[in-house]
């Protein structure tokens, strides 16, 4: 219990990024906003994490392993989906909050045109997150279906959580189960 309270600042900071993302991380949602192919079953909580999850800007391959230590926050999204653009700001919120040298969370922008990935990151230059493209091979490792989906993985690469799906309800859930693989330290105020 002692560890939530450093966390309770971060998650009032998270449900109001909440409200201020419903109006400014906007994209234009194409006719067809269905991934293109199905996904593969996925991983069991306890199991290794997939390794591998895109290329990032530069084109580099980007995997779990790289970040191995410290616990990572994989967020599957589409430009086109309106709660993955809820989403994204409080994972930036959660990032600055906690620091990159406590945490890593990745955006895998599954299956979009590039064109359209690169828009959403144009409009959205404050979002405080390593984003990569997925072209659909790191979803269905994930099995990954629809977006938005979040997996975290902790410091030994092993997956101990998965949220399909958003809501705010869920903010609360991912944050207390998030707090025990943080060091106390970890939750720093916003800004701080």
């Amino acid at each position: 219990m002692r560890r939530l309270r450093p966390l309770a600042g971060l998650l009032v900071a998270l449900a109001c990024a909440g409200v201020y993302a419903s109006t400014s991380a906007q994209t234009p949602a194409p006719a067809a906003a269905q991934p293109a192919r199905a996904a593969s079953a996925a991983p069991a909580l306890g199991d290794p994490a997939p390794d591998f999850l895109g290329l990032d800007r530069s084109g580099r391959p980007v995997k779990v392993s790289d970040y191995r230590g410290k616990p990572v926050v994989i967020s599957f999204w589409a430009g086109w989906c309106a709660p993955c653009r809820r989403e994204l700001p409080m994972l930036s919120t959660l990032q600055r909050s906690v620091g990159r040298e406590h945490l890593q969370v990745i955006a895998v922008n599954l299956n979009e045109p590039r064109h359209d990935y690169e828009e959403f990151l144009r409009l959205n230059p404050d979002l405080d997150l390593d984003f990569i493209r997925d072209p659909g091979s790191a979803a269905r490792y994930y099995g990954v279906r629809t977006v938005p989906n979040l997996f975290v993985v902790d410091r030994d690469g092993k997956l101990v959580q998965a949220h399909r799906g958003y809501s705010p309800e869920k903010i609360e859930q991912f944050v207390r189960e998030l707090a025990p693989l943080l060091p106390p330290r970890a939750a720093r105020k916003p800004g701080g």
